[in-house]
């Protein structure tokens, strides 16, 4: 029988085999010619559709080629048909009847392969894929490095702008923090004025304290004069962003005329005479000029940062030479204030010993003195005794008045007890004068104590008080 192979014209012949089975003439296979005269198709089933034709476009569904085809066998086989006509019958008996493994391996063909346009078709799709794939995923990696480019240069022209900003603040911050150390070396000095008497002396930390002084304010006027170079600076580099600015929109505006004229054509709308124009010459400059103006801005503003990252520089180094200027030299005044302190302390500590020592000797004078008076009034008795006895023995009648031992014991006693007296007089005069320097020593001791304890005070609570901290930062972060 003959069947139309739906989809696909099918040009291939197959050769019948041996025969099988002897001479019956049943057992045959009908032969076998092309299969356009071999297979046919039912009346009963339609032309396939436009549709299902269109679909051979479909590498990976192999399946939709091709429609179910029913197969009647050949008027050799002999064998009668019983049932009625169905797809279902045919399509049984079809695989009922021996076929060989060739024909079999050839019928399960026509499911199966493909044909050489789609395998074509598959290849150059495949090819087409590769380079769309290749093209978008080389566009999008350009991109992406332009990008990459464009956003370090941005970061890089942004990070410049805001160092140069940012070295100018930190300049003015750290002369502005310089006042604080500078009124403390003045409060210092205004409170080392109030010491008193001896200790009113121009000692080391009055010197170091001067010198600090002087420093601060020469560091000062180092970093304004900084200040008032770097303000210079950023003045020349706006002065250069500015001519960079004013040429780029010069040369956008020249870039957006020129493409204008580039898109003109014949056909453009807005084109029109205009007389007399060739004749118009308003350009100032020619190519040569054009460049070196473009290089002349450029090579600017190359030199103007060059000078920006110089000062940039300077500013750090600046602000690091004062900054350890100072902080050496307030540590100097605080270890010079130190050992002022320590000084006057074991000064008040030997005057607070000399002071209770001149205490003790005034107290035991004290009780000189009144020993002295005692034993001075313990001496007016026998005095009086002495005395007594002479002036009653001077009344003795006519020659009963005679010197006798008695009477010049009498005198001698008289004289020793006046010697006494006139010795210890002497001797309470020469106390009490002792005790009266003792006294004056005592004063001035307390004197010089109150003074002591004043500087130390000045020094210890009011000057090292203060400097306990440096009033600014003494170590400066690049920049």
């Amino acid at each position: 029988p003959k069947m139309e192979y739906l989809g696909h014209t099918q040009t291939a012949t197959y050769m019948t085999g041996p025969r099988l089975g002897g001479s019956n003439p049943q057992t045959f296979l009908p032969s076998i010619s092309t299969m356009q005269s071999s297979y046919k198709t039912y009346d009963t089933y339609p032309a396939p559709s436009p549709l299902r034709r269109s679909l051979t476009t479909l590498p990976w569904r192999p399946s939709t080629y091709y429609q179910t085809a029913r197969v009647n066998p050949s008027s050799a086989v002999t064998r009668s048909v019983p049932e009625p006509f169905s797809a279902k019958n045919q399509l049984s008996e079809l695989d009922n009847v021996k076929v060989p493994p060739v024909f079999a391996a050839a019928r399960n063909a026509l499911y199966t392969r493909y044909t050489p346009n789609d395998w074509m078709s598959s290849n150059q799709g495949n090819y087409l894929a590769s380079d769309r794939v290749r093209s978008n995923a080389e566009r999008l990696r350009f991109d992406t490095v332009r990008l990459c480019r464009e956003t370090d240069d941005k970061t890089k022209r942004t990070q410049s702008d805001v160092g140069k900003r940012k070295a100018k603040r930190v300049l003015e911050k750290a002369l502005a923090e310089t006042e604080n150390p500078l009124h403390i070396s003045q409060e210092c000095l205004y409170h080392r004025e109030k010491r008193q008497a001896i200790d009113l002396v121009h000692d080391n930390p009055e010197k170091e304290l001067i010198k600090e002084v002087d420093i601060i304010k020469r560091c000062q006027e180092k970093m304004r004069n900084t200040v008032e170079r770097a303000n210079v600076q950023l003045g020349l580099n706006r002065a250069a962003q500015h001519e960079l600015e004013r040429d780029s929109a010069d040369k956008f505006v020249a870039q957006s005329l020129d493409e204008n004229c580039h898109g003109l054509r014949n056909t453009s709308r807005g084109i029109s005479f205009h007389n007399g124009v060739h004749r118009i010459d308003r350009t100032v400059s020619v190519p040569e000029t054009w460049a070196k103006f473009s290089n002349d801005n450029i090579q600017r503003s190359q030199s103007e940062r060059a000078a920006s990252k110089q000062m940039r520089n300077e500013i750090e180094s600046v602000l690091n030479s004062c900054a350890n200027e100072m902080w050496q030299e307030w540590n100097s005044v605080n270890v010079a204030l130190s050992q002022r302190i320590q000084e006057s302390t074991d000064a008040r500590n030997r005057l607070q010993t000399h002071l209770s020592k001149v205490l003790q000797e005034i107290f035991d004078m004290e009780k000189n003195i009144e020993l002295l008076k005692k034993a001075i009034q313990d001496k007016e008795a026998p005095m009086q005794v002495a005395q007594t006895r002479l002036d009653t023995r001077i009344r003795r009648p006519n020659v009963e008045l005679c010197r006798d031992p008695v009477q010049h014991r009498l005198v001698e006693e008289v004289g020793e007890i006046t010697e006494t007296v006139d010795s210890l007089q002497n001797k309470l005069r020469m106390a009490e004068n002792a005790l009266q320097e003792l006294l004056r020593t005592k004063a001035s001791l307390e004197q010089d104590l109150s003074v002591k304890n004043n500087s130390i005070f000045i020094d210890r609570e009011k000057c090292l008080g203060m400097r306990k901290t440096f009033p600014m930062s003494p170590r400066v972060v690049s920049l």
